[in-house]
């Protein structure tokens, strides 16, 4: 019986929690969510899927300003004879976002550095070296509600000329769709 009132207790616990924190106004929240993309221009690399965690408070009802970070993995592909390795994005960036209504359309950028993790070489059959990282931008667009964000975006780290290959420009961008979830943590 005690082992009863014990789970009965917790249940409550739990229950006003998940109310309380539903009821309270989304001021500050964590977004968390995925995504998935092609590459492009797509000369050393095919496609992306990557996860984001962002932190948001909403300045106003319509203007959101946070911190942002994930991580996104780029597949290699052949191209001219080189066998482009794989290499993975971590973004540090400021997030900005606009909601036009409460609910419904919003659009936004995530902008900062990329730093690119990896391997050193472009291609696993060359010496040459890609970059380390660079200027990271994240422009999205998509639809949102209290809890759900679902967008398109671009995904781009500006790495200049570092990595060129003969026949091949070395980039790290992709356009792609994906979702992220809003925990809200208070007013």
């Amino acid at each position: 019986m005690k082992m009863f009132k014990q789970a009965i207790l917790l249940a409550g616990i739990l229950t006003a929690g998940l109310a309380s924190a539903q009821s309270s106004q989304m001021n500050n929240m964590l977004k968390v969510g995925a995504n998935v993309g092609l590459a492009v221009p797509s000369d050393n690399l095919s496609a992306a899927v990557g996860v984001d965690v962002a932190y948001q408070n909403l300045i106003t009802p319509g203007f959101g300003l946070g911190i942002a970070t994930g991580y996104s993995h780029y597949f290699g592909k052949e191209n001219n004879g080189y066998k482009n390795n794989d290499v993975g994005v971590v973004p540090v960036a400021a997030l900005i976002r606009i909601y036009p209504k409460q609910t419904g359309f919003y659009f936004g950028t995530d902008l900062g550095y990329g730093f690119l993790v990896g391997d050193k070489q472009v291609a696993s059959n060359t010496s040459v070296e890609r970059a380390s990282g660079g200027f990271y931008i994240k422009p999205e667009i998509g639809y949102h509600n209290r809890d759900w964000n679902f967008f398109v975006q671009y995904q781009k780290v500006f790495v200049g000329t570092k990595g060129d290959l003969p026949g091949q420009d070395y980039n790290v961008g992709n356009i792609g769709i994906g979702f992220g979830y809003n925990i809200p943590l208070g007013k």
